[in-house]
């Protein structure tokens, strides 16, 4: 059966302020949905929300990942089940190599007994390293310690590759990216797609959709998802930016005070 991630009327707050209005989205497997719009329209926040990140109150809807509760697991269950989220800002985690923490999340989704064995791990890792451009000391450096944007962003695209979740989430994925990191990047992605595979791509410009083409584009205003369409969406925004979608459904401030 192909993978479907449901989003059903998602709410969600921070600090007691509604920041997601009622969120509805289905991804199916070999979908690529790419939801744009302005600054501080809860964007990011949604990302954060539907991997459980402790600082965004879930307060009504329903996620499920084929048929399962994922707001019921906690965020390492939620990866474990197939969830995966490359973030904005990559954490830095000193003391602990970039290939001891690719082995251990690939093993943690893992059985008993069944681990990756080292051999394979390495063989898999330096393939994908040499997809992406890595330089091959990154996987003994400590995880995103002392890397630039871009390298960062690369190792999230690695962790994708290695993990092969069911729901990819990139969020803001090409921010400080120059224009050969981005290609390496969008071939890392566009390598993964599949019908066992679905993308939420979270976005601010057309440019990164030039190279992954979306399936569907969401305008996201107000905590909610307004406007849906083609590519040919995300083509219109660039060129005449969101004022006529605002014009459009009468919305009058677009922000709600987060991204």
């Amino acid at each position: 059966m192909a993978t479907q991630f449901v989003i059903d009327g998602l709410k969600a707050a921070i600090e007691n302020k509604e920041i997601l209005k009622g969120i509805n989205l289905e991804i199916k497997g070999g979908e690529v949905h790419a939801i744009m719009g302005p600054n501080g329209t809860g964007k990011s926040t949604l990302a954060s929300a539907l991997m459980g990140h402790p600082k965004y109150e879930v307060t009504s809807g329903a996620v499920t990942l084929d048929g399962e509760d994922v707001l019921d697991m906690a965020t390492d269950e939620r990866a474990r089940a197939g969830l995966f989220l490359a973030m904005q800002y990559p954490s830095e985690i000193a003391g602990v190599t970039n290939s001891d923490f690719l082995r251990s999340a690939i093993n943690a989704r893992r059985e008993e007994g069944k681990e990756i064995s080292l051999i394979k791990f390495i063989r898999q890792m330096e393939s994908k390293m040499k997809e992406l451009e890595m330089n091959p000391e990154f996987a003994h450096r400590y995880l995103n310690e002392g890397f630039s944007g871009g390298e960062k962003k690369r190792n999230e695209i690695l962790q994708m590759l290695l993990l092969e979740p069911k729901i990819v989430v990139l969020d803001e994925i090409d921010s400080g990216l120059d224009i050969d990191a981005l290609k390496i990047v969008a071939a890392g992605v566009n390598a993964m797609r599949s019908e066992d595979r679905g993308f939420l791509i979270i976005t601010h410009y057309q440019r990164l959709l030039g190279y992954i083409k979306p399936d569907f584009v969401h305008v996201m205003m107000q905590g909610r998802i307004v406007k849906s369409g083609g590519p040919e969406l995300a083509e219109r925004l660039e060129s005449e930016g969101y004022d006529w979608v605002k014009e459009e459904l009468g919305i009058v401030d677009e922000t709600v005070g987060q991204v």
